[in-house]
This record gives C-alpha cells, structure tokens and sequence, in this order.
C-alpha cells in the first residue's frame, strides 16, 4: 500500500509529552489509549477510550495524521485517507 500525500508529509514524529489525554484530564475521564496529533501536537485519546477525544479533534479542525502515543509503538494513520504505516 502506498502512503497518502498527508503521511508522505510528516517529516519529524512528534510524540507524547503529557501522557495523559488533555480533555480527559479536564474532567477526570479514563482513557484507554493516547494519540498525538501530527498537525497540533495535542495528546488525546482513542476510539477505544470512551470520548474518542482524537477522532473528535480530527472532526473539529480537519488534522488528519495522528501517532500512537503509547510507549514502543510506531506508528502513523491518516484519517482522511485511512492509511496505516509503520515508522
């Protein structure tokens, strides 16, 4: 499979600093895992989390590439396109 025009544009990862999701922590929610936007570097957390807070940022402001945030883990996906790829 090759790589769409918004992964092929990711130069430099940016990963996790806070590790914890940003809104969750706003109101004491749980998360299950951590995403990393690729355009704004906002830490959120995943589909598997119940606020789905990344796929609501993506919805929000069009960011279409995130990271896994969790330790060992990389990897990138592209909303937009639904494109996987290991880094």
């Amino acid at each position: 499979m090759s790589l769409c025009e918004h992964l092929i544009d990711i130069d430099n990862v940016t990963l996790s600093h806070t590790h914890v999701c940003e809104e969750c922590a706003k109101t004491n929610s749980r998360w299950v895992h951590l995403r990393v936007c690729q355009t704004c570097g906002v830490t959120l957390c995943c589909d598997d989390s119940p606020n789905k807070h990344m796929t609501q940022h993506f919805h929000a402001t069009g960011h279409p590439v995130i990271a896994s945030g969790e330790p060992g883990e990389r990897w990138l996906w592209c909303y937009k396109d639904e494109v996987f790829t290991e880094y």
